[in-house]
């Protein structure tokens, strides 16, 4: 599982970056080059100083003539080190308006996709049905607007009014007071055949 999720992604190495690799490559050798031809024609800048105070002039004219020649060849090494790098960027430019080029192909593709899925017919009926459809709703409003008078805009109006003062007003609270309750003994909620033997028992006692 881990191998699965781990697993980095590959790049398509194409020709164009090889082209690019192998010309960089040259760029650093170059420089590796101009480099090392910097560091002798100073030592043999300093060889030509003591071989004149040496007396040798001779000598100091000949390394001078071949530090010439050298300095030469490190103003031609920085001229195929500018075109190198200038080619690397070129080619890399290009590759960049390829993909430039790749991403309009495929807009322009679904563009034409869409284009075939609606039509200018289709676009010129349905802008004229609707047209059609508002022109009809503004005929249907103004013969609406003409047949009802002032009297039935105001019943109208009036209707409005009362729908919405029913659906405002709440149902209001009465105030009036219960009606009172006399006081009941505990005699009187007994049931009736009970109270009458009391009254008979009392009656006997008497």
């Amino acid at each position: 599982m881990g191998n699965i999720f781990g697993r980095k992604r590959r790049t398509r190495v194409t020709e164009q970056d090889r082209a690019v690799l192998q010309l960089k490559q040259q760029r650093d050798k170059l420089k590796q080059y101009q480099k090392r031809i910097s560091l002798q024609l100073e030592k043999e800048r300093n060889l030509a100083k003591q071989l004149l105070k040496d007396g040798k002039k001779e000598k100091a004219l000949l390394l001078l003539k071949k530090k010439r020649y050298q300095d030469q060849l490190l103003d031609k090494t920085e001229n195929q080190i500018s075109n190198l790098e200038r080619m690397c960027q070129d080619i890399e430019f290009a590759q960049i308006e390829m993909k430039v080029i790749e991403g309009l192909k495929v807009g322009n593709d679904c563009l034409k996709s869409l284009h075939e899925a609606m039509s200018i017919e289709d676009v010129e009926r349905i802008m004229e049905e609707t047209q059609e459809a508002i022109q009809y709703q503004r005929e249907l409003d103004e013969m609406l607007a003409g047949s009802l008078t002032q009297e039935d805009d105001d019943a109208v109006l009036a209707e409005l009014e009362a729908l919405t003062q029913g659906a405002l007003d709440l149902p209001e609270v009465p105030v009036e007071s219960l009606p009172e309750v006399p006081d009941v003994t505990k005699e009187e909620l007994e049931p009736h055949p009970e109270r009458q033997r009391k009254k008979q028992k009392e009656m006997l006692a008497a």
